[in-house]
């Protein structure tokens, strides 16, 4: 199985202050490499694309996306998808980028939302894919305004589909310390809930199938305890495995086994 995992970096600006005086300094850092880790030694042959590649080298065609299995949008604002620098600074017309997404996955492709503050509507609204026709294609609806959920007491999720072979091979979550809110669709399937709100859902988009996770793979939302989790690579393997196109229950056990 191949991926296209898009996002979950960012570059950080600070200003240390030391009475009169300041002076700024620079980082990158990227936040996924441990789920990338758990995914490769789950036989997942994953290509990586932080958020500010998107800008300069996004694929420009469907067929170009047509090589994965299944992509990945965590943690990463629709405006780096609609404003690629072509566009914003040379007023080029391209391709919509999230147009060609949805063009992948009604064609058969997977495609897996993870949360976070620039995920689903996000934080003060700036991830905006409410308003993006990734809308149509998640089996969840959007808030209109900022949708995030914090719980620094953290919250264990709870099982709604204990047959499912993504959360069969568990019982208890560990918790977590917050999520997006969305509600899920009426045709989705709904696999666990956390707060009273769905958490892990699943659906289809023609002929494509589809997953959010409302919170988040990486801190601050993904608490030690769900990195450390016994069960953290069984569970992001099987829902990769699981929106792969034509996948059947009976030929997903080529990821990580269940451990109880």
């Amino acid at each position: 199985m191949k991926i296209l995992f898009i996002g979950e970096s960012w570059h950080i600006h600070m200003i240390h202050s030391k009475g009169f005086d300041s002076f700024t300094s620079s980082k990158y850092e990227e936040g996924a490499d441990y789920l990338l880790s758990c995914l490769r030694q789950g036989n997942i042959d994953v290509d990586y694309m932080p958020a500010h590649i998107v800008q300069t080298r996004f694929p420009q065609t469907a067929e170009a996306l047509a090589c994965y299995d299944a992509i990945v949008i965590s943690d990463i604002g629709s405006n780096t998808f609609l404003l690629q620098n072509r566009t914003f600074y040379t007023m080029n017309i391209i391709p919509d980028a999230l147009q060609l997404i949805a063009d992948y996955v009604a064609e058969g492709g997977g495609l897996l939302m993870i949360g976070g503050y620039l995920s689903f509507t996000g934080i003060e609204a700036k991830a905006n894919y409410k308003n993006t026709i990734l809308a149509e294609v998640l089996p969840v609806d959007m808030l209109d305004v900022d949708d995030r959920v914090e719980l620094p007491q953290g919250c264990k999720a709870v099982n709604t589909a204990v047959e499912h072979v993504i959360t069969q091979p568990f019982s208890e979550w560990p918790p977590l310390l917050g999520y997006n809110k969305l509600i899920a669709k009426e045709k989705s399937h709904t696999l666990a809930k956390i707060n009273g709100d769905p958490l892990l859902v699943m659906g289809t988009y023609n002929k494509g199938k589809v997953c959010c996770f409302a919170s988040d793979c990486s801190p601050h939302w993904g608490s030690p305890q769900f990195l450390q989790w016994e069960h953290y690579a069984t569970f992001w393997c099987n829902v990769l495995l699981a929106i792969k196109n034509n996948i059947t229950q009976a030929n997903m056990d080529f990821a990580f086994p269940a451990t109880h």
